[in-house]
């Protein structure tokens, strides 16, 4: 028995030694970033920014690997699967949260099953029609929407997406009916606007400003309580009609629950470093994000808070659970 117990002794060193040895390494072979939509999506943008910067510095390639569907699920239900090694990574937004009042039976916990990295960026969001409705301010809009009260429609790219949870806190701050119109994606959601099959969208800033430049849509308003300088002529929706208004939708980064806190912690630096580069600052800002970086406990405490402001969310705009 003795000596039984000194070989598990001396296993359990070893395992514990090389659990060490691996972690002091990390990462020794290539990352997997998911990301819940379509290529061209604000989320995606993000993360590839994000993702070909971190490869310079980890000195490992951060391979981008999209998961479209169900408004983000599918990719957190491959991270929650992972294995804790810092190996896979999850880019998602507010709408994690949103999901976790939303679903009564996700597959995953959203608060047990998770890990936060760093939030990332906050990305305002930008209120816009297609030039066909004729609308040119955001008064008119919610004026058209109440003499057509449950006729007209709204894009999102899925329930639980920013573009959803914007809307809805729009559509209720307003007192306006309107028809969820949800779409695979951020891209072909604004194509449904521009094409009159929906009436408007909250778009990412990062997904529309290239449209608006090109008046293929209009921009009424950003969710933002204050402009953004990505389109100083637009006004925030708090100075537009709704004052107080102010939504401004957090990306972050999440890996596994029990991955270990030295490659948390590193991975959270590496984003830190990544987000003060000169030109990823530039980049951000001409799409309107601002870089906002958190430790992954903050993280961590940000999900807990938010999901429970979602689910008031759901319960104040009479969303229905599924």
């Amino acid at each position: 028995m003795k000596a039984n117990r000194i070989v598990s002794v001396g296993a359990c060193a070893l395992l514990c030694a090389g659990a060490a040895f691996a972690q002091d390494n990390y990462p020794s072979k290539p990352i997997r970033m998911l990301v819940g939509y379509p290529p061209g999506s604000g989320t995606d943008v993000l993360a590839r920014l994000l993702g070909q910067k971190m490869s310079t510095g980890l000195g490992q390639s951060v391979v981008i690997d999209n998961r479209a569907g169900a408004a983000g699920i599918l990719a957190s239900e491959v991270l929650a699967r992972s294995p804790a090694d810092g190996y896979a990574l999850v880019m998602v937004s507010i709408g994690h949260a949103f999901l976790a009042g939303y679903h009564t039976k996700l597959s995953y916990d959203t608060l047990k099953d998770f890990a936060g990295i760093s939030v990332v960026a906050d990305v305002p969001q930008v209120l816009v029609v297609a030039p066909s409705l004729r609308v040119k301010t955001v008064r008119e809009l919610i004026d058209l929407a109440k003499a057509k009260s449950g006729q007209m429609n709204y894009a999102s790219a899925g329930v639980g997406s920013s573009a959803f949870i914007n809307a809805e806190l729009f559509n209720l701050a307003a007192g306006i009916k309107v028809v969820h119109v949800p779409f695979k994606g951020m891209a072909e959601a604004l194509t449904g606007t521009i094409g009159g099959s929906v009436q408007y969208v909250f778009a990412s800033l990062t997904a529309a400003v290239s449209l608006i430049k090109a008046e293929k849509i209009v921009a009424l308003a950003v969710g933002t309580k204050n402009r953004t300088a990505a389109l100083p002529d637009v006004p925030a929706l708090a100075e537009a009609g709704l004052p107080g208004f102010d939504f401004s939708p957090w990306y972050g980064v999440l890996a596994p629950a029990n991955t270990p806190k030295p490659i948390k912690d590193k991975l959270a630096k590496e984003i830190v470093r990544v987000l003060a580069l000169p030109d990823v600052k530039e980049n951000l800002a001409s799409q309107g994000a601002t870089p906002r970086t958190t430790t992954p406990e903050e993280f961590d405490n940000q999900i807990k808070q938010d999901v429970a402001s979602m689910i008031k969310l759901i319960k104040d705009a009479g969303i229905q659970r599924e």
